[in-house]
């Protein structure tokens, strides 16, 4: 319980029948009429106060709870009825001390006391006159303390009484804003003419001055500066209150007008009526009747929609559910339930696009082509496939494949996906996936959420306006998931023809026909893609250009539409075959044609900047000998070469996102204890194969030439550089084994050999994957032995002839046919 709490003094005085304190009222102590003239003691009984402050002149109803300060009480009420009151500087402080109360306060005088059931005691606290704390005397049983009087002079001037109307007229409109005063009370404030009187009544009435800014009032001394400062807090309190009152009759003016504005619609609705015109609302919704009507929706889509447009009708446009329901069945009708193109089923004509747009990519074209002509001969022969299968599955007309391009960037995925839309006549729409981690951006958001959507394939589908689009789903193996879902598996009903033709949007629920759609999916990898999603697509690899087909592309496509895009003439630019080809080897190093492309774009803009300035005079021509001239000094070199001219250094093949590349194991040794570090950022199947391939050769140590004592007392460790990329898969066991038998036996790996294959403990050479792939980055790089497991001699069949010509394969059942063929004898070492 805290040393008081503060009652309300206008309605306690009121109950008590206890008058206004003034400097005539006479003083109940010695009879004096006026306060100033009281003899205080020089010790006074101090009662610390808790966020209040009593002024002289003043009357204050407290109540008491704190033991110490009951004893204070009942003590001063025995003696001479005085007791000096000070506020404590921290209104949260339970007991204050001596030094957590200020100096300055106000000797009061006990008039009546209260005693509570709960033993509290209420009393009036009479102020009197100012005080000083000269010094405490004790803390216990209570604060007692050395005080001195502060006398307080009035000044009678035209300021004061200036100051004194201004006081007066800020405090009765300030009762006005917020009436927390009897009016009686205000009256009497009002018409005292002494202005020490006036200041400490009307700051007692001020229920939310600061207590700092209350106790600095109560220690000013001169009284124009005590008039000054209070006239400052009243103009204050009256700004805060009218900007209060101006914020809640804002408020108020809103809801009356739209509480108007609701009553006349009502009445013009009712007029129209009257006078038989129809209402914008009547308008939108005989508008969406239409289009529902016209929009060809199934059974299921046609009576929820026809549902929804019932309620609209009966709500009034401000209801927040209209906006929702009438963006729902925008939604609905604006989707193409019956909108489709027709298809282009002319072979010849496909074959010919494709042609146009792609050079090579064989396998790929075949395939589009092998998918028009089923459904050519599937529309020609309909009739008689009725009679064999039942009606409803003919009905279906679905698709039947989804297709899955997975190759590195720049091999033309996406731009493929447009040259079969062209070549079948139909649209084509691209979505991107990489990055979306919730599910219901496939799925849709349900109408129970405040601005939800449909899902990303409804909206495409809006976009493009057509039922039969081909839909291209790129980075599909960049799907993510999280807490809020898994998007692959919301993609498994898109992706499956059994089920997509009635695909249900959360948003939308009702049933769409997905089964016209032709979906194509690309990535760049193929281990990312979740298992039963990857069951639903036909996987088609595009692996890798060589140097000869990039050239190719670059003089039927690249150069004409970079030429087109800077806005050059065939007749002010060419490239030699020559120059292409030192582009490729000296200025990009990539599985694709994305780079090429930009190289050629920048000796493009060379060229324009040169006709810019009027330096035309001849047409460019780019060579192998100037290609410097264009792009600067070249960014890639051989590296292999040097890479690999001291023992313990191999050049294996590995597949990344950006195709196959070469990558090169580093082993060292240095004295110590059978230690063997790996590091690079290996994944846990690569750290295994580099402890079976140090077993296997530690078993095979007689055979190299490697004393067994060596092991005792050496450290080993294997690297692979770039330690920023992550690397792991099993490919790696023979390249790592060849490295440490180099570095073992003091023989270099040959510079112009790459290898690939998975080890075993027993020296087997197991198959691995990426065949294409890593031939082609060897050939890029100008290797000329490429090492393969022997049961990988079948893929062969997939490299590219220019590349099988100019590669010589090492097929190798045992390890020991990779030490045979990679390891320099040790005569030429």
């Amino acid at each position: 319980m805290p040393d008081e709490d503060r009652e309300d003094v206008s309605e306690l005085l009121q109950l008590l029948n206890y008058p206004l304190v003034t400097r005539s009222t006479k003083d109940p102590l010695d009879g004096e009429p006026d306060g100033s003239l009281l003899q205080v003691p020089s010790h006074l009984p101090i009662l610390p106060l808790r966020g209040v402050v009593v002024y002289p002149m003043t009357a204050m109803p407290l109540r008491i709870g704190q033991p110490r300060s009951i004893r204070l009480v009942d003590d001063a009420v025995t003696g001479k009825r005085l007791i000096g009151l000070v506020t404590s500087r921290d209104p949260d402080l339970e007991a204050p001390g001596p030094d957590d109360v200020y100096r300055i306060g106000t000797v009061a005088a006990v008039q009546r006391l209260f005693k509570s059931q709960d033993g509290t005691i209420t009393l009036i606290a009479h102020g009197l006159l100012r005080i000083k704390i000269e010094e405490f005397n004790s803390d216990k049983p209570y604060l007692t303390a050395r005080v001195s009087t502060i006398p307080e002079t009035l000044e009678s001037t035209p300021e004061t009484e200036a100051l004194r109307r201004n006081i007066v007229d800020g405090f009765r409109h300030l009762n006005e804003l917020s009436p927390t005063v009897a009016e009686e009370m205000v009256t009497v404030i009002s018409n005292m003419d002494d202005s020490l009187q006036l200041v400490y009544n009307v700051a007692d009435q001020i229920k939310r001055m600061d207590l700092e800014d209350a106790q600095r009032l109560l220690e000013l001394d001169k009284i124009v500066e005590k008039m000054r400062f209070l006239a400052g807090i009243v103009t204050k309190e009256i700004e805060v209150l009218e900007l209060g009152r101006k914020i809640q009759h804002e408020a108020q003016s809103e809801m009356e007008k739209t509480q108007r504005e609701y009553f006349l619609r009502e009445q013009l609705k009712a007029i129209q009526r009257e006078l038989g015109e129809a209402d914008e609302q009547q308008i939108e919704v005989e508008e969406f009747r239409k289009k529902i009507e016209g929009a060809g929706m199934p059974e299921e889509a046609e009576k929820e929609a026809r549902r929804e447009l019932d309620r609209l009708s009966k709500l009034p446009t401000a209801a927040a559910e209209y906006g929702v329901i009438r963006t729902y069945l925008d939604w609905l009708t604006s989707l193409p339930w019956s909108i489709q193109t027709e298809d282009d089923l002319n072979i010849a004509h496909a074959r010919e696009v494709l042609d146009e747009d792609h050079y090579d990519l064989e396998e790929i074209k075949e395939r589009i082509l092998e998918y028009l002509a089923v459904r050519k001969l599937r529309e020609e022969r309909k009739e008689e496939l009725e009679e064999v299968e039942p009606t409803d599955l003919i009905r279906r007309e679905r698709e039947g494949v989804i297709l899955c391009f997975v190759g590195p960037p720049g091999t033309g995925k996406t731009s493929l996906g447009q040259s079969i839309a062209r070549a079948m006549g139909r649209k084509f729409i691209r979505q991107s996936l990489g990055g979306v981690r919730d599910e219901a951006e496939i799925r849709g958001h349900r109408r129970t959420y405040i601005g939800a959507l449909p899902g990303r394939i409804m909206q495409a589908l809006r976009r493009v306006e057509s039922k039969n689009p081909v839909f291209m789903l790129d980075e599909v193996d960049k799907l993510g998931t999280d807490f809020r879902g898994d998007p692959a598996a919301a993609l498994l009903e898109v992706l499956d023809p059994e089920q997509n033709r009635e695909f249900r949007d959360h948003y939308l629920d009702v049933p769409f026909d997905l089964s016209r759609v032709m979906f194509i999916t690309t990535a760049n990898l193929l281990d990312p893609i979740p298992a039963p999603l990857k069951d639903r697509m036909e996987i088609l690899q595009l692996s890798g250009y060589t140097e000869t087909e990039k050239v190719h592309i670059a003089q039927g496509y690249l150069i004409p539409r970079q030429l087109r895009e800077n806005g050059l003439r065939k007749s002010e630019l060419c490239f030699s075959e020559g120059a292409l080809r030192q582009i490729i080897r000296d200025y990009t190093r990539e599985a694709g044609v994305r780079n090429f492309e930009r190289e050629i774009g920048k000796v493009c803009r060379k060229v324009v900047t040169q006709i810019a300035e009027g330096n035309d005079s001849e047409s460019a021509k780019v060579t192998k000998n100037n290609v410097a001239k264009f792009l600067k000094k070249p960014r890639f070199f051989p590296e292999t070469a040097l890479r690999t001219q001291l023992p313990g250094v191999a050049t294996g093949l590995g597949v990344t996102v950006a195709g196959g590349d070469l990558m090169f194991f580093e082993a060292t040794k240095m004295p110590g204890q059978k230690g063997f570090m790996i590091t690079g950022q290996l994944g846990e199947v690569m750290k295994e194969s580099a402890q079976a391939a140090l077993s296997y050769v530690r078993a095979k140590a007689q055979e190299l030439g490697i004393q067994k004592s060596v092991f005792e007392e050496i450290d080993i460790h294997l690297h692979v550089p770039a330690g920023a990329v992550p690397k792991d898969g099993p490919s790696a066991g023979v390249t790592m084994a060849a490295a440490l038998a180099s570095l073992l036996t003091g023989r270099r790996v040959r510079d112009d050999v790459g290898m690939t294959g998975e080890i075993t403990l027993r020296g087997q050479v197991l198959p691995v994957g990426g065949i294409k792939e890593k031939v082609l980055a060897a050939h890029r790089a100008g290797l000329k032995t490429v090492i393969l497991p022997k049961q990988n001699e079948k893929d062969l069949e997939d490299i590219p002839d220019e590349a099988r010509k100019s590669l010589k394969f090492i097929l190798a059942e045992r390890v020991d046919d990779i030490f045979e063929t990679a390891l320099v004898p040790t005569g030429d070492a």
